[in-house]
């Protein structure tokens, strides 16, 4: 890449800090030893922002985050903003960010390594080899529609209602997302609704459908319940290959599909927006673990996930899939090797702190490029 790459870096709360200050060293070694360069600026996000701002997020912090090419953030959120109001808490400034980037497509890979097969709840058998990746619509659904809120009724009984609602554009644009990424992979799309109790899930198997009969009918397409399949995802998940689904299943279901790796610090996670005319797409890029306020500041947190998310934003914002794997390879060579952080300890591995962890994938990738 001959010129610099904007990156914004949200650190935000928590152990974002810390497992931020390890994705800056695997950037300075880019730097270093493979000539890529990176913009790097740094801004507030959450309860930081909070705290230093007055809100989750500032105007200039979003003004920072449309310029860059990508976003990198760590976590946000925890008990010490547990009281102030729903419409400043910290996790508003996230739900800002996608909602003004236009991040429609959640990608959250299921990736067991086999250093960590035996890591998981289930059955080593089960997981081992495991790749899935779910493409969850983020944008639309019961968590935005309309009407929407909390009101009493008469004798003072008290209503909350949600609206899940979905249009054929953006049930089509996150399908299109899914079909393109399943033909770099194992070339086959689960989507998943509740067509058969939910007119919006109706719509969304008939407009998936259309779409693949139309321009992706090389894809193998099935269609399941939302409730099948998170029983088929603990009971033979590598029957999938792209899971497409809406917001609130796609939350539930990434979560479930997380646990078959053994831990949510290994997970990473992108979401896109659009592309222009130029082919360029907004991205923003995250672990999926939180703040985990319990061990911030302590030095114990698993980098893991946000060098994996690292790994993804090379991939799908800048086209640098030989450094993307790169990263991830170092990050298999660590696990390989026996290191290991406290969420993901096993017996007769080594115990690592945050930056031990770091350093073993800086030293994993030394060996590597070499």
């Amino acid at each position: 890449m001959a010129a610099n790459k904007k990156l914004l870096i949200l650190a935000g709360d928590g152990i974002g800090p810390e497992v931020m200050g390890e994705v800056r060293r695997v950037v300075d070694w880019m730097d270093r030893r493979r000539h890529v360069s990176f913009d790097v600026a740094e801004a507030l996000v959450g309860g930081a922002a909070i705290d230093e701002e007055g809100g989750p997020i500032s105007d200039a912090t979003m003004d920072a985050a449309m310029g860059a090419d990508a976003v990198l953030l760590g976590a946000c959120g925890g008990p010490k903003w547990a009281d102030v109001a729903f419409e400043i808490r910290p996790e508003a400034g996230l739900l800002r960010l996608r909602k003004d980037l236009e991040l429609f497509a959640n990608l959250r890979p299921a990736l067991v390594f086999d250093a960590l097969a035996e890591a998981s709840t289930l059955k080593t058998e089960l997981v081992a080899g495991l790749d899935i990746l779910i493409v969850r619509e983020l944008t639309g659904g019961v968590y935005f529609g309309e009407p929407r809120g909390i009101e009493t009724l008469e004798g003072g009984e008290r209503r909350g209602v949600n609206t899940q609602v979905y249009t054929t554009s953006e049930i089509v644009r996150v399908a299109r997302v899914a079909f393109d990424l399943a033909r770099k992979r194992g070339n086959r799309v689960c989507s998943v609704e509740k067509a058969n109790v939910m007119e919006s899930g109706l719509l969304w198997r008939e407009e998936v459908t259309r779409l693949h009969a139309a321009e992706y009918a090389d894809v193998e397409l099935s269609h399941m319940l939302a409730d099948n399949c998170g029983m088929q995802l603990v009971r033979a998940p590598k029957q999938f290959d792209v899971i497409v689904t809406d917001n609130l299943f796609g939350d539930m279901l990434s979560d479930v599909a997380s646990m078959l790796t053994g831990s949510l610090g290994m997970l990473p996670s992108a979401s896109l927006g659009p592309e222009d005319s130029s082919g360029r797409r907004r991205a923003l890029y995250e672990p999926i673990h939180g703040s985990a306020p319990d061990i911030a500041g302590e030095n114990k947190a698993n980098p893991l996930a946000t060098l994996l998310s690292f790994a993804m934003m090379l991939r799908y914002s800048f086209d640098m899939e030989e450094d993307a794997l790169l990263v991830e390879r170092a990050v298999e060579r660590a696990l390989a090797q026996g290191l290991r952080t406290g969420d993901i300890m096993q017996p007769g591995m080594t115990p690592v702190s945050t930056t031990g962890m770091g350093e073993a994938v800086t030293a994993a990738l030394d060996a590597l490029a070499a």
